[in-house]
């Protein structure tokens, strides 16, 4: 598995690249990865999927002033 830093920068990565989408990129690569018997990468992904789903939760909510 790659360390943690790591998993939060593909996370992050893939924020930037496709948005709210983001989430259905790494389930998509999460879901190949597991059809291709790739356990590691499948879990990997999963990993990076939960990091998406905190980041987006750090968002903030409102308005600034």
């Amino acid at each position: 598995m790659m360390p943690e830093r790591h998993i939060w920068a593909c996370a992050n990565s893939l924020l930037q690249q496709h948005g709210k989408d983001a989430w259905f990129h790494a389930s998509q690569r999460a879901d190949a990865l597991l059809l291709a018997g790739d356990l590691d990468g499948s879990a990997m992904f999963r990993a990076i999927l939960q990091r998406i789903a905190d980041l987006e939760n750090l968002a903030p909510s409102g308005t600034v002033q």
